[in-house]
């Protein structure tokens, strides 16, 4: 099993940024994949960005690309998403994710933190 942290949420008004990280412990030998999710409320869980752990090529959703940054540091087990510009359609809980195969589904998930965007 691999367990996933998130950290760095919070609070900002419209146009601000935050950075959040993910932490990965336990089971991590052979991640081929982390990845960055969020739930609106109301609304169903979306893709917001990934990042292969070899290689670290990126993609990101539409609605966020240009303001948002997904990074890794494989020394740290850490995946990290810089969210600059936020927007009051960006509030919502984000959701770091873990697979070890990349055409697979998501196998593990961290508990969340909470991202909140003021007008």
């Amino acid at each position: 099993q691999a367990q996933l942290v998130e950290s760095g949420g919070g609070s900002v008004q419209a146009g601000g940024s935050l950075r959040l990280s993910c932490a990965a412990s336990g089971r991590t030998v052979s991640t081929a994949v982390m990845g960055w999710f969020r739930q609106a409320p109301g609304k169903e869980r979306e893709f917001v960005a990934s990042i292969r752990w070899s290689g670290g090529s990126t993609s990101y959703a539409d609605s966020v690309k240009g303001r948002f940054t997904i990074s890794r540091d494989n020394s740290k087990n850490t995946v990290y998403l810089q969210m600059n510009s936020l927007e009051p359609e960006d509030t919502g809980v984000y959701y770091c994710a873990l697979k070890k195969i990349v055409v697979a589904k998501y196998d593990f998930w961290g508990q969340g933190t909470q991202v909140t965007v003021s007008s």
